[in-house]
């Protein structure tokens, strides 16, 4: 997504979306890694580590996108 919308936003807006776009990459990559962290505890249920697995997995793509739109903002 082209962010150029954002050029006639003013500073405190821009601000406003930055934060908001941190605030959600800390959440991405705290669910990822305690995603992962029980994943690598369950030994009995294959299923439900793959599942977390791939949960963890979404999140880093989610967070890989948030960074890509922060970058886009600061730039």
């Amino acid at each position: 997504m082209d962010l150029n919308l954002f050029n006639n936003k003013n500073d405190e807006e821009k601000k406003i979306l930055k934060d908001v776009l941190e605030d959600s990459i800390a959440t991405e990559e705290s669910l990822m890694r305690e995603y992962l962290i029980t994943a690598e505890r369950i030994h009995d249920d294959g299923e439900l580590k793959e599942r977390l697995e791939n949960f963890a997995e979404g999140n880093a793509k989610r967070t890989k996108q948030l960074i890509d739109e922060l970058n886009d903002i600061k730039e």
